[in-house]
């Protein structure tokens, strides 16, 4: 690097206020700087009052003498706040990153300390190094457009709704086996069979007790219309007949599900949360989003491999995971089916699921290449024709 170019830089960066935050619930904290060994200039703002955010930037650029349309840098850290902070200052001209908390380094001392001051001062020394050049101290959030953020609420929501229908059941059963009562098979407690129930001397519920259990099964038969309705919505996005025109990620489902073991279900959380909206560069970040990569600890002569990272989208870990299963039963012919059939069926059960986590990392790789390039996985068969 020549000193014109050093100059150059430094003189560039010496003009951009760096700014991090600190998100609370009800107070949001400030940090302001223009570079390392800088003391950062500390303030604190309500949540959401953007008016005291722009007048705490004009007052910072006065108090480090910047000029008044100098460039601003930020970050904050992502979580409940979503995108919308990240929306705003982009449209104020502020270059943002939301950063991934979990990738952020910090003391591992058994008791550090821990105050909102200390983590903006923290970020913004951080953020200093990541404009720098250093942008392996962080992972940065690739953020959606508001279009393509939307379009991911179908399948959360019933994944919501399932785990809540999942609790709603267990509570009702556990209710009842405090009387000596189990039933097995499909739940029904319509208000005939409530009332024929009997504990274990034979008795009736207690009055309080079965309209306990009469209250949580009406909210279990809404919360299954609420299931049934919206399944209904998404298998209607994919019927040709019904197709919305804005929605690109369609075809990409219905690619999908041209190959055997791969349902709408799988298709539809997969493109919406990881295939859909996200470009990738090569496999390995791919595995890595999903949480899938393996996390070796070498030291010395110590070799240890911990497992994988479980760092990425839980949605999509948990589908991949499904979707080996299904695709080790329906796809036998494949390479990915052979490979896990010769090294792990006859190693043991624990071996199999070590197994089987590995073929979801390669599975989600293949399904990537064959969205991209429409060229399917090794020795994987399309479904027959309807």
């Amino acid at each position: 690097m020549t000193k014109k170019t050093t100059q150059q830089q430094f003189t560039e960066t010496s003009s951009v206020l760096y700014l991090a935050f600190d998100l609370g619930s009800k107070k949001w904290k400030l940090g302001f700087s223009i570079g390392l060994g800088q003391k950062p200039r500390i303030r604190t703002i309500d949540f959401g009052d953007l008016k005291s955010l722009q007048k705490e930037i004009e007052l910072a650029r006065k108090r480090f003498n910047l000029a008044d349309k100098s460039r601003v840098v930020s970050c904050y850290e992502a979580g409940r706040d979503g995108f919308w902070l990240h929306r705003y200052l982009s449209s104020e001209g502020v270059k943002n990153v939301i950063v991934d908390s979990a990738s952020i380094e910090v003391n591992r001392r058994k008791r550090r300390a821990k105050a909102d001051k200390l983590d903006v001062d923290s970020l913004v020394r951080m953020l200093i190094r990541y404009s720098y050049g250093e942008h392996k101290i962080w992972s940065v959030v690739r953020v959606p457009s508001v279009e393509e953020e939307d379009r991911r609420q179908l399948s959360r929501e019933l994944a919501t709704m399932e785990k809540e229908r999942t609790r709603m059941r267990n509570r009702i059963r556990g209710l009842l086996v405090t009387q000596g009562i189990r039933i097995r098979g499909v739940l029904d407690l319509s208000d005939e069979r409530l009332e024929s129930i009997r504990t274990w001397d034979g008795h009736l519920l207690a009055p309080e007790l079965k309209d306990r259990i009469r209250r949580e099964w009406s909210r279990l038969v809404f919360l299954k219309e609420q299931i049934r309705a919206l399944t209904h919505q998404r298998q209607n996005a994919l019927n040709k007949e019904e197709q919305p025109t804005s929605d690109p990620d369609i075809e990409k489902i219905r690619q999908l599900q041209q190959l055997r073991a791969i349902g709408p279900v799988g298709a539809w959380v997969l493109v919406r949360e990881l295939f859909g909206w996200r470009q990738f560069k090569n496999r390995r970040q791919v595995g890595s989003l999903a949480g899938l990569t393996p996390t070796p600890y070498q030291s010395g002569d110590t070799s240890v491999e911990q497992g994988i990272s479980k760092a990425g989208i839980v949605p999509v870990r948990r589908i991949a995971i499904e979707l080996a299963w299904g695709w080790i039963r329906y796809q036998p012919k494949s390479k990915l089916t052979h490979w896990y059939i010769t090294r792990f069926v006859d190693a043991g059960k624990k071996a199999r699921k070590v197994g089987i986590v590995a073929v979801a990392r390669r599975l989600l790789i293949d399904l990537w290449r064959f969205l991209e390039t429409g060229v399917l996985p090794e020795g994987a068969e399309l479904k027959a024709a309807s």
